[in-house]
């Protein structure tokens, strides 16, 4: 009996063993869960990072860019500016004019100085040079570029070319916003200026509330967006810009959705110089840089501006097409009915590019260069 007992009760406690050698639930150290959350954490920190930065421009000149074949000048900082010389002799020129280009252009593209007629150049005598700016073309990328720094840049342009005192000057869409600058910081270097379809930033201020939203709600919903971007997080530019999750930009892709059929057809007659010459550097500090410096946050608004010639000695012109899809009518009008001096022409049934319609660098040139009146 004892060993029966004895027997039971070892089974008994073999049981009890068998329910303490269970496995318990598998439990991680303590703070181990946090520090592999940090480090998941940092991990995609460090590739975000890496996904917004922008590529290394390709600088002509340099190992990697491309060779320079235009002439260029060297700017105070060391900056190389690429241009390109068109009409009349500079050395006997009557009028000398120096153009901006728009976004995604460059010194060929010179619309008044490559359409403008042979005698109106011999009649009057004019010289127009055209240069890439920052990140365009052969001129160096500025990754300080701001509307005061490039506003600088012409005016040495015109300094190293010999231009005299007092030039005039031509700016189209992109470029004519650049115009903006150079009436604030270099108007005394400036003997007449055209503005054609200047590109607006909608948060200048001085617009009414309306006026400015609804404009912007015209644009393509994948426009509104980047502008956003370039406007509240430029640093997500190039980013936006270049990623395959949301529509990024129309002007980054080219796209002729943004067009007015007026637009399409004189677009599809133009034949570009070497375009592949123009974001040859990369697109961030040409087309993506552009973006963040016209439609960042704001150095000045148009609206605050002075006369620049308050006895008469010259004068500024702006040209709107009323068919134009990129640069709001509404707006241009506004800005140039609280600008008094300012001569504004608008453009029955034209769009953004009426500067390549056929007789339209004749028109704008003589009405800037000899007051005439635009018919």
């Amino acid at each position: 009996m004892a060993g029966a007992t004895s027997r039971k009760i070892s089974a008994a406690a073999a049981r009890a063993h068998t329910r303490k050698s269970k496995p318990s639930s598998f439990r991680l150290p303590s703070g181990i869960f946090q520090k592999l959350l940090l480090v998941s954490f940092t991990g995609f920190l460090a590739w975000a990072y890496q996904a917004i930065q922008p590529p290394q421009p390709k600088i002509p000149g340099y190992p990697g860019g491309p060779p320079v074949t235009a002439p260029r000048i060297k700017l105070r900082d060391g900056r190389h500016l690429a241009y390109k010389e068109h009409g009349a002799q500079k050395d006997v020129a009557n009028f000398k004019i120096v153009y901006v280009h728009g976004l995604d252009g460059c010194r060929h593209d010179a619309g008044v100085a490559t359409t403008l007629s042979q005698k109106v150049i011999d009649d009057l005598g004019v010289y127009i040079v055209s240069f890439d700016r920052p990140g365009y073309g052969q001129s160096d990328p500025d990754p300080k570029r701001t509307m005061k720094s490039i506003a600088l840049d012409i005016e040495e342009l015109a300094d190293q070319l010999g231009l005299g005192s007092k030039f005039y000057l031509i700016g189209f869409s992109m470029g004519g916003q650049i115009v903006w600058s150079c009436l604030k910081y270099i108007p005394h270097r400036l003997a007449g200026a055209a503005l054609l379809a200047p590109s607006i930033n909608y948060w200048w201020s001085g617009f009414p509330a309306n006026m400015s939203s609804e404009a912007y709600n015209r644009l393509l919903q994948r426009d509104q967006w980047a502008l956003r971007v370039a406007h509240y997080t430029p640093w997500l530019t190039y980013w936006w810009n270049t990623q395959k999750l949301f529509p990024c930009s129309s002007y980054a892709i080219r796209s002729t959705d943004v067009l007015s059929p007026t637009d399409k057809k004189i677009f599809a007659q133009c034949t570009r110089e070497d375009p592949a010459e123009i974001g040859q550097q990369g697109e961030f500090e040409s087309i993506h840089r552009d973006l963040m410096i016209a439609f960042g946050m704001p150095e000045f608004t148009p609206m605050d501006l002075e006369n620049p010639f308050p006895n008469n000695e010259g004068t500024v012109h702006v040209w709107q097409g009323d068919d134009d899809m990129l640069v709001p009518v509404t707006m241009q009008r506004f800005i140039s009915q609280q600008l008094p001096w300012i001569q504004y022409h608008e453009l029955p049934e034209h769009g953004h590019f009426f500067p390549y319609a056929n007789g339209m660098s004749d028109v704008i040139t003589k009405v800037l260069l000899l007051g005439e009146t635009a018919e």
